[in-house]
């Protein structure tokens, strides 16, 4: 599947070059795409060398969780839930507590802790896998809900829009969690359905009820805050958990007798390993991806989009914010740049700003996501994973618009 996908952004970035040139009269769109080729080879090494530190730094602390046992207390506690989303992987498999971790740290927008933590996780789930360059059921579930991007706390979003001098920064707030609860939840029905999951069992239904109890409380909660509270409360929370998780590992491990200052270079070399398999796979995709941009592929997309939408007669003012959702799935900095090109062009607070901003906080960059995930452990084959992701990608940027035209159509 990936070899496909990858095959097909060239195919369709030459087929629209081609067209650029003998119909647009515009020769140097191929200067462009060989330009853009070689500057994401690039930024595939830049991204190499963040990982490098970020992958060394966390999974030195995660082999003291591991050694202390509290990887192994976490996967206990999930058992129950996972037994039947992840039936393959065995009760109180020490994947479980690092799902857990992973899933914990994204939610609070802790981006730095859990990448490497689910890099961990795809690696134990890999030692389960009976054929190792094809995804498992279990790692596409992972995988997927890690690319719908439940958030609880986008204080990013606010940032860019206080930045380009929006009144009420936090405008976009519940629409973005409205949205990205949609994505996670259509990501996960997706794959339940391919893979049968029991997704009515009680088991699974109370846990899916408290998170959503769990999830009104925190909206409620927030919800009445001004900007700069909002703000401030998210840069104390997530700098507060990560040295708290930090905090946590080395004294729980001290507690368990683990020797912390050995045991943390054991597991920084393994970061050092990982980080290092990656490159072949960033560079692979990146560069696939910023031919595709080149080309103008993208724009054909949006133009065609825009055709369609009128002559069914409908409202056309988000067709504007949908570069940012056709973007996303591929570069994040991509579609950051044209969300804060927008706000500055049609303002910070125009309906397509605005639809862009619930847009950029409720999807994920979801080929990066595959290609360092699956490219960690040597998947090539990946099943229904792409899929998956996309839909729920597509169901992030449908519940956007949706939400938007509610809260400020």
């Amino acid at each position: 599947m990936l070899s496909t996908i990858w095959l097909g952004f060239f195919i369709i970035a030459g087929a629209s070059a081609a067209l650029r040139w003998m119909v647009g009269g515009d020769p140097a769109v191929f200067a462009a795409m060989v330009e853009s080729m070689f500057a994401m080879a690039k930024l595939s090494v830049e991204v190499m060398i963040l990982l490098f530190g970020t992958l060394t730094l966390w999974l030195g602390f995660l082999r003291i969780a591991e050694k202390a046992g509290l990887v192994d207390i976490l996967a206990r506690l999930l058992t129950p839930l996972f037994r039947r989303l992840m039936p393959e992987v065995p009760a109180g498999h020490p994947a479980l507590g690092l799902i857990t971790l992973n899933f914990t740290a994204n939610a609070l927008g802790l981006d730095n802790a859990a990448t490497p933590i689910g890099l961990k996780a795809m690696r134990a789930l890999q030692d389960l896998n009976p054929k190792p360059d094809t995804a498992s059921n279990a790692q596409i579930l992972f995988l997927v809900l890690n690319a719908s991007s439940l958030t609880l706390l986008p204080v990013s979003i606010f940032m860019y829009r206080a930045q380009q001098g929006a009144a009420d920064p936090t405008m976009v707030f519940l629409p973005i969690l409205l949205a990205t609860s949609a994505s996670t939840l259509v990501g996960l029905l997706s794959v339940a359905l391919v893979q049968r999951l029991r997704v009515w069992d009680p088991v699974v239904l109370a846990w899916l009820g408290g998170a959503a109890i769990m999830l009104g409380g925190v909206m409620t909660g927030l919800a009445g805050l001004s900007a700069a509270s909002l703000a401030a409360l998210s840069s104390l929370t997530g700098n507060l958990v990560m040295f708290s998780l930090v905090l946590g590992f080395l004294l729980f491990g001290v507690l368990r007798g683990v020797k912390v200052y050995e045991s943390f270079v054991e597991g920084a070399k393994e970061g050092f390993e990982v980080a290092r398999n990656l490159l072949p796979y960033l560079v692979a995709m990146l560069c696939a991806v910023g031919v595709l941009r080149a080309s103008g592929a993208l724009d054909y997309a949006l133009s065609g989009l825009r055709m369609l939408v009128e002559t069914g007669g409908w409202d056309t003012r988000f067709i504007e914010a949908m570069p940012t959702a056709l973007v996303k799935p591929f570069s994040g900095s991509a579609a950051r740049a044209m969300l804060i090109e927008l706000m500055k062009t049609a303002g910070v607070d125009s309906f397509p700003a605005l639809v862009a901003a619930t847009i950029q906080g409720s999807t994920e960059t979801t080929f990066y996501v595959l290609a360092v995930y699956f490219g960690a452990v040597g998947i090539q084959r990946a099943r229904h994973a792409v899929g998956c992701a996309l839909l729920a990608d597509a169901a992030g940027v449908f519940a956007s618009v949706a939400v938007c035209y509610w809260f400020f159509g």
